[in-house]
């Protein structure tokens, strides 16, 4: 393998980001002068479906006709964009107005040197809005923007309105205290690297993974160069990078002649600083991009699927939620954080936050769990959440680490501003702008709630640690939502589903939480954050992906996965056992994916229901093929080390 060294160049020279305080003309015009190795410039809307657009507009084009480009952004259709519902292709206006209130990220093409500079190519990403028509905003990027104004609107006003809740609260007195309200947020980026077509072995890997012999252990070869250099260009630009390491996943590589290693397949994590809510998501858009960069420049595939492998751990994307102030004394508090440590986990908006989260999952968890791999991932075991539950710690005094729950309270005497929730759901492949603006809209829900019934802390704390059967003023009565125990051992699968609730498991189970549960989407419609037509259009995008997926991409992988089940005994030396296995197999292999004449295999009963619209049916006949896959994936394994 060619050795590169990639990171040769004067990192001081090169520019990683223009800061929202600098959008001006005349610092716009300055900086791009400035450096020349920026060639172009490209708006960054991000449409329903979580995709980012990408153009190259020549740096001098833009820099011409700047102040238009600024006010008016560029125009495409709506071919190039997934809005359906909103921009049909005899209806298709897009325009791509540009955010200024951001900060704005340069794209470095380290294999794109320039000649003059001697600096890698860069393009200057602007996040940026999706205009229809030129007055209807629409995209993911917008329902942030407007949840959060909303959210911070509400909250003030809720604030004036309730003022027994201030003795309950860490450092405010009262509304007059508050210069502003700071919604902010992180994620935590998992992912797993490799050496391009290496397949892992599933029982190496799950091995290890019980042994946990990669655990936060040292990393190796191009794997560290590869993380070393990914953190050290994240911190240019500012996103003070706190952390990476290996995850639980991945086994040893080989270390081959050159000195390289090959055979990789490791689990990686990366945390970097909170922002606010939208600059949270704008990085996070940005730092996958340079991670995926930065690996394959090592000869590494990088993948940010939910679950790679079947039966080893898949990859969260833990998102953190916090609700602060700054105060005009120019102190930062929590308004979670409650008065009394000793006493109460949370002060009352903070219960009501957490109350408003788990009440209302069903609606946030279709921006959540998007297509069929996350379902993968969301099964028992390992860290992956089942259930819409939530872990506070035995006392005060033993802050919970219960990995198994869907929203963690994350809290610490030594730093109360750092109080906030970490919601376990999300994977690398979540909308994460639709994540965090539909929590904070059920959070939202849920403080209203508590604020409007005058509840303190220990009422509070009563109803989340309500039992099943028991009435509440906000709850579901035939709930529970709280639980200190391991949730994946300590209860059967009845008992979670009686207690928690039955989770979805596919992604029409999923989407069908929004048309059963229409009466309480109205959180999201207050304040025009969304509508119906903005619902629909997610719901559209999302079906249309769902059933593509299944019928173009899962159906013909589990046919070749069938067929790979083939008879490698001998029929000259074999025992019995491998003549009962192969028998097993055989009849699976035809249940799955031979047709008869007056009787459909599995996989063709799918793609009939797919075709004709019957969503329902075709999504319990894929839970059934999963199912049948699964055990012949089981048997066949057998099979194999059976056969010398």
């Amino acid at each position: 393998m060619e050795r590169i060294h990639r990171l040769n160049y004067d990192l001081d020279r090169m520019l990683f980001t223009i800061p929202a305080k600098m959008h001006g003309e005349h610092d716009i015009r300055r900086i791009l002068e400035e450096h020349p190795e920026v060639k172009f410039v490209s708006f960054v809307g991000i449409d329903m479906g979580g995709h980012d657009t990408d153009e190259k507009i020549p740096t001098k084009v833009f820099l011409d006709d700047l102040n238009k480009l600024l006010e008016h952004g560029v125009q495409t259709d709506g071919s190039s964009v997934a809005l359906p519902g909103i921009a049909d292709l005899n209806n298709a206006k897009i325009d791509i107005i540009p955010d200024l209130d951001v900060n704005w990220y340069v794209d470095h093409n380290f294999r794109h040197i320039d000649y003059y500079t001697d600096l890698p190519v860069g393009t200057l990403r602007i996040p940026s809005f999706l205009v229809h028509n030129e007055d209807f905003e629409c995209g993911s990027r917008v329902v942030l923007r407007d949840a959060l104004k909303y959210f911070r609107k509400r909250m003030l006003e809720e604030l004036k309105a309730n003022d027994y809740v201030y003795p309950y609260m860490d450092g405010v007195t009262c509304a007059e205290d508050i210069e502003e309200l700071l919604l902010t947020s992180a994620t935590e980026l998992e992912f797993w690297v490799r050496t391009p077509d290496d397949k892992g072995d599933r029982e190496q890997l799950f091995t290890s993974q019980v042994l946990k012999e990669q655990y936060w252990k040292r990393t190796y070869g191009q794997v560290r160069t590869a993380l070393e250099e990914v953190m050290t260009i994240l911190d240019c630009y500012g996103f003070e990078m706190e952390m990476g390491h290996k995850e639980v996943g991945g086994v040893q590589a080989n270390l081959a002649n050159e000195g390289h290693y090959n055979h990789i397949m490791e689990q990686l994590e990366i945390d970097w600083k909170y922002a606010d809510a939208m600059q949270a998501a704008d990085n996070e858009n940005h730092i996958k991009y340079v991670v995926r960069d930065i690996f394959t420049m090592h000869g590494l595939d990088v993948t940010f699927m939910a679950k790679p492998v079947r039966g080893v751990a898949g990859s969260g994307e833990h998102t953190h939620l916090g609700l602060g102030a700054r105060l005009k004394n120019g102190k930062v508090v929590s308004l979670f954080a409650p008065e009394k440590w000793d006493e109460e986990f949370l002060s009352p908006i903070g219960f009501g936050a957490l109350m408003g989260l788990l009440r209302n999952y069903e609606l946030i968890n279709p921006f959540v769990s998007t297509n069929n791999d996350a379902f993968n991932r969301l099964k028992p075991g390992y860290e992956a959440p089942v259930c819409t539950v939530t872990s506070l710690g035995r006392s005060v005094e033993e802050p919970s680490r219960n990995r198994t729950v869907l929203a963690g309270l994350i809290r610490d005497v030594h730093n109360p501003a750092g109080t906030r929730f970490e919601l376990r759901s999300p994977n690398p492949k979540s909308n994460t702008y639709l994540v965090i603006a539909s929590s904070y809209l059920s959070m939202l829900d849920g403080i209203e709630a508590a604020l409007s019934a005058k509840k303190t802390p220990k009422e509070l704390e009563q109803s989340i640690s309500k039992k099943y059967g028991e009435n509440d003023f906000y709850l579901e009565r035939d709930r529970e939502y709280r639980s200190e125990k391991n949730v994946f051992t300590d209860y059967s699968e009845e008992e979670r589903q009686q207690l928690f609730g039955k989770a979805p498991a596919t992604v029409w189970e999923n989407l069908m939480n929004f048309e059963n549960n229409k009466d309480r989407l109205e959180i999201f419609y207050k304040g025009g954050v969304m509508s119906p037509l903005v619902i629909n259009s997610y719901v559209e995008q999302t079906l249309s992906h769902w059933k593509t997926e299944l019928h173009d991409r899962i159906i013909p992988a589990t046919m070749n996965f069938v067929r790979e089940c083939k008879k490698i005994h001998d029929d000259r030396e074999f025992t019995d056992m491998d003549i009962k296995l192969w028998l097993s197999i055989d009849k699976m292999r035809h249940e799955i994916a031979k047709d008869e004449l007056n009787e459909f295999c599995l996989l063709t009963q799918v793609k009939n229901a797919l075709d004709s619209g019957n969503y329902a049916l075709a999504s319990d006949l894929q839970l059934e093929l999963q199912s049948k896959v699964n055990a012949l994936s089981e048997i066949y394994s057998l099979y194999v080390h059976n056969v010398l």
